[in-house]
């Protein structure tokens, strides 16, 4: 007696959903997008491009869009009818305009809660503090042209310890960043919507909410870590900088467009503020016309500060898990709209 053998089992087609990679040049461009592309399962078919405008056809197909700095707008959020999900690769969402997602009902998400950046962010912010601090780019300069310049620097030369630090937004990075203050005996102060819990500010030293002027006013150094939005665009304008000492010190690893470029190179050339250090810009990167290339006591880095070999890794890493985690249904993280 023969028997009939059971019918192979059915099976779906799999589908192929369409990742589009936009990573803007100044930041690794197509090579740090092939290595983004590479952390995909393989059902998921990846495009690597510099800019959102590069391959229409790629954008039309897209269902979900990675972007690391890289311009997302209105006209490319309506030539995208199948995205699902816009997804930075990045703290910031401001490159995003996340009015028209809105609208498209496309969530936005960043990679906030990972705590892929703060590392890094923390430890540029205590270099430019330190350089600053210890005038590294003055002495340097000095010795390489000849020039003992001890006796013009002692009077400038000052420490962190005993010193307030302010901060302008204790969220990840703030509150690593306020950690490492503890650390060099500094006092914390810092301006937000609403008091940490108590138990984090007593493991931060203490560190006392205060209203923005008030963290200002107070403050020996001054590091913003805030997002950027239309709420906090030029915080840190003409009028607010006055209210600094002119001895303070202003450190910004956020966003260029959260101080007026221009009132803080006038506050610098002034003598108004003692000096400042920055590694955003806007627009990035700077044009030669920014005047606070060529402003006094400043010390400069180029977007630095969420970028080295490790930091990447798992910026990448948290970005890509959440696009996965979304196609197998799960909720997203870190949704900013």
């Amino acid at each position: 007696m023969t028997t009939t053998p059971d019918p192979a089992p059915v099976t779906e087609p799999q589908t192929v959903h369409h990742v589009l990679a936009v990573v803007s040049p100044h930041v690794g461009g197509r090579a740090a997008g092939a290595a983004l592309a590479g952390l995909f399962p393989g059902q998921t078919r990846v495009t690597v491009v510099e800019s959102a405008d590069e391959d229409p056809a790629a954008l039309r197909d897209a269902h979900l869009l990675i972007t690391g700095l890289a311009p997302v707008t209105a006209a490319h959020l309506a030539a995208a009818p199948s995205l699902e999900l816009v997804q930075c690769a990045s703290h910031g969402f401001d490159y995003v305009d996340l009015d028209a997602a809105r609208e498209r009902g496309i969530p936005v998400c960043n990679i906030g809660s990972s705590g892929a950046e703060k590392q890094n962010v923390a430890e540029q912010t205590f270099a430019l503090m330190l350089a600053l601090a210890k005038q590294l780019v003055p002495a340097h300069t000095a010795l390489v042209e000849a020039d003992w310049a001890l006796p013009r620097l002692q009077q400038s030369i000052t420490e962190l310890s005993g010193k307030t630090l302010g901060i302008i937004g204790l969220g990840h990075i703030g509150e690593e960043v306020a950690r490492r203050a503890v650390a060099f005996d500094m006092d914390i102060v810092y301006a937000g919507p609403r008091p940490v819990a108590q138990e984090t500010a007593a493991r931060l030293g203490g560190a006392r909410h205060l209203s923005l002027d008030e963290v200002l006013r107070t403050s020996d150094y001054l590091s913003l870590h805030a997002p950027l939005t239309d709420a906090t665009r030029n915080l840190l304008d003409a009028e607010r900088l006055a209210l600094l000492k002119p001895t303070a010190f202003v450190i910004n690893t956020a966003r260029g467009a959260l101080i007026d470029q221009d009132a803080l190179a006038d506050a610098l050339t002034s003598g108004a503020l003692a000096g400042a250090g920055i590694d955003v810009f806007d627009p990035e990167p700077p044009t030669a016309a920014l005047r606070l290339l060529k402003a006094p006591n400043v010390v400069l880095s180029p977007h630095v500060a969420g970028v080295t070999r490790e930091t990447l890794v798992r910026i990448a890493l948290a970005a890509v898990q959440n696009v996965i985690d979304h196609l197998a249904g799960k909720p997203l993280r870190d949704i900013v709209s």
